[in-house]
């Protein structure tokens, strides 16, 4: 059964973020951090893997650090004596150990060609499981619990909640994005070959990952060292991006944004409102920004992650948006 017709937005100019930005100051990105929306919030497909789909083979690349970093590296395997590209891959809050994360990894190496580089962005402290355990009775509705089962699910899902909120205070943008140009830094240095062969570095980010892929693409403005030297602009520091279901994005984070960035949206997302959407679109559309949008109906937020699905329409969205995503790094 066909996935329905998906909306696509039409695609502004092409930006100037093809030029290279390597030689680009990394800690200092950080000097204006963008601000989160008011009341962040993550749902159980960001933090929760589904189960890995069955015939999928073990991760073909390394655990490793890069920058001081813990990294996940996976490289085609005709690498290096192919020429590739690099792919910066962000996670969402499943983070670096999950296998789902590191075979999504593969598959853009494998098949795109690039060398992925995917960092620890929570610095071994992945969002807390926030699935309810399904061999609970006590806490299963309409499986006999009653009152006491109602209660034991209500605490449940407060405790989750706090879990998760006090999560997200430990991992703010202020501690993420230094990871990220730690490891930017070091993965131009260690795979200068790839960066130069793509003429940049790409990136794919989903859910939290998602934001900070647009972040990267921003160019932004830091005060000069002294006075006279005044302010000074700096980034993008991605060639292109691509964004599934990101989460906790504002307007703001596309205020600046220069990368021309494909997004993956699944539709009425609470994790990104229609609102924040459309107002993204209207500034990449005012910023001349290249860029497409499309409209995943019928799919849950945390789609496009690899991972098993018993609905068909599910697994061939999740295709669709893979090679969406591979499509625009390709063709840029």
């Amino acid at each position: 059964m066909p996935i329905p017709e998906l909306d696509l937005a039409t695609r502004a100019p092409e930006s100037d973020a093809a030029e290279d930005q390597q030689d680009s100051p990394a800690l200092s990105a950080i000097a204006a951090p963008t601000p989160p929306p008011e009341q962040p919030q993550l749902c159980d497909n960001c933090v929760s893997d589904r189960p890995t789909p069955a015939g999928s083979g073990a991760p073909q690349g390394e655990l490793t650090t890069l920058g001081g970093i813990d990294v996940y590296i996976t490289k085609p395997p005709s690498y290096p004596s192919t020429p590739a590209r690099l792919l910066l891959l962000l996670t969402g809050g499943t983070g670096l150990k999950s296998t789902n994360n590191q075979l999504q990894a593969d598959l853009f190496s494998i098949e795109g060609n690039y060398v992925v580089v995917m960092p620890d962005l929570f610095s071994g402290d992945p969002a807390p499981n926030s699935q309810v355990k399904e061999d609970d009775p006590d806490i299963q509705a309409g499986d006999g619990g009653g009152f006491l089962g109602m209660f034991k699910l209500k605490a449940v899902e407060t405790a989750k909640s706090f879990m998760i909120d006090m999560w997200l205070a430990r991992h703010t943008e202020d501690k993420i994005l230094p990871i990220i140009h730690k490891v930017l830094d070091a993965a131009k240095e260690e795979f200068a070959d790839a960066v130069g062969n793509g003429g940049g570095v790409y990136a794919v980010g989903y859910c939290i990952g998602g934001r900070y892929v647009l972040l990267l693409g921003q160019q932004r403005e830091k005060r000069g060292e002294d006075v006279e030297q005044g302010d000074v602009k700096e980034g993008p520091w991605i060639k292109a991006g691509a964004v599934a279901h990101a989460t906790m994005v504002s307007r703001q984070d596309f205020v600046g944004l220069k990368a021309p960035v494909s997004l993956v949206n699944v539709e009425s997302d609470p994790m990104f409102p229609d609102e924040v959407r459309v107002a993204g679109e209207d500034e990449m559309r005012k910023g001349g920004v290249e860029h497409e949008v499309k409209v995943y109906p019928g799919v849950p937020h945390g789609f496009a992650v690899v991972g098993e699905y018993e609905d068909g329409n599910i697994k061939e969205a999740q295709k669709t948006a893979y090679g969406q995503m591979l499509k625009w790094l390709q063709h840029h």
